[in-house]
């Protein structure tokens, strides 16, 4: 039985590896797109979770750099697919005041892609509920390698001082600026590893791993998820008896 919602701490960045539309599919004997068209709900379940437990920002790995190297039949069919979603989600979004965000090397998308999830993050704009960022064409290492760029550059035409980098310059320099670190990763499937997301803003994250592939993923499924954050001390290099002193 879940704590009772008001007994329970609500992490504020919910990051989520969405993870098993194939093996899904698989076990039904389906192409691995199918799939992908499932786990759809599993995305309007979670999101329609975090809202109603004051979730801020809700981070889903929708697609990463290294996906690129699947056959192209499932890319064109995952962008098609975002894009028809995008489409028949927008009108939720805006009745339940979601803002919709992403993170990413978007330039790297398809013009279509790009031109319809501009138009969408645009019209969501002024919403001022659940946070929705979507990572599409992203790593950990491509945030990292484009901040350093970034970083190096000022430092080089003489705008920024060496001794002004540290770990809060670099964080300004992310394309989660100004977006908490998750608090909570969830990655379904039963892999347990992080495969190249958000690497520096998850350095002290909880993670929740399940078997539980992502179209079968919904709201119990995150409750129990939060109910195990919960049960975790977050120490963040403290001693559990410093904790007990604040």
């Amino acid at each position: 039985m879940s704590a009772r919602q008001d007994e329970r701490e609500i992490p504020q960045h919910i990051a989520v590896i969405m993870d098993g539309n194939g093996r899904w599919a698989k076990k039904q004997g389906a192409m691995r797109i199918f799939g992908h068209r499932r786990g759809v709900q599993a995305v309007r379940d979670i999101t329609e979770g975090c809202a109603e437990l004051g979730v801020a920002h809700l981070t889903l790995y929708a697609f990463s750099t290294e996906n690129w190297s699947r056959p192209k039949k499932e890319v064109d069919g995952l962008m098609s697919l975002l894009i028809k979603t995008i489409n028949s989600e927008l009108p939720t979004l805006m009745k339940n005041k979601v803002r919709l965000t992403a993170i990413g090397d978007l330039q790297g998308l398809s013009l279509g892609v790009h031109k319809k999830l501009l138009g969408a993050i645009d019209t969501t704009r002024e919403n001022k509920g659940l946070n929705l960022i979507l990572a599409l064409n992203y790593s950990g290492k491509w945030d990292l390698t484009q901040a350093f760029k970034a970083i190096c550059g000022e430092a080089i035409k003489g705008t920024l001082k060496l001794e002004a980098i540290d770990e809060g310059l670099v964080a300004d320099y992310l394309s989660t600026k100004g977006i908490p670190d998750p608090e909570l990763l969830i990655r379904t499937s039963g892999e347990m590893r992080i495969s190249n997301f958000l690497l520096w803003q998850s350095a002290y994250s909880e993670f929740f791993f399940t078997d539980v592939l992502w179209p079968d993923f919904r709201k119990k499924h995150l409750d129990l998820a939060i109910d195990s954050f919960n049960g975790r001390e977050r120490r963040f290099g403290k001693t559990s008896e410093q904790l007990d002193f604040q």
